[in-house]
């Protein structure tokens, strides 16, 4: 019994002291089901996006052409 408690006390403290042991915990319990349902999410987004078909077919005008053809002018005095 002595040993198993030994055993499970060194256990927490590598879980609670060495960070690349609990990673490794980590992925072990949750990785494996957390990079499925990613690539699970990845691919129904994929697929509404082909479904709606979202599509842009805007042309900007001529870049060379500038939309601002000028306008009123306000004088002002620099304040110091």
């Amino acid at each position: 019994m002595k040993i198993i408690f030994n055993i499970l006390i060194i256990f927490l403290l590598l879980i609670a002291f060495v960070p690349f042991f609990r990673r490794f915990i980590f992925h072990l319990l949750v990785g494996r089901k957390l990079v499925k349902e990613q690539e699970r999410q990845y691919k129904a987004q994929q697929q509404r996006a082909r479904q709606t078909g979202v599509r842009v077919d805007n042309v900007p005008p001529d870049i060379n052409q500038s939309r601002f053809k000028g306008g009123e002018y306000v004088d002002y005095e620099e304040v110091k």
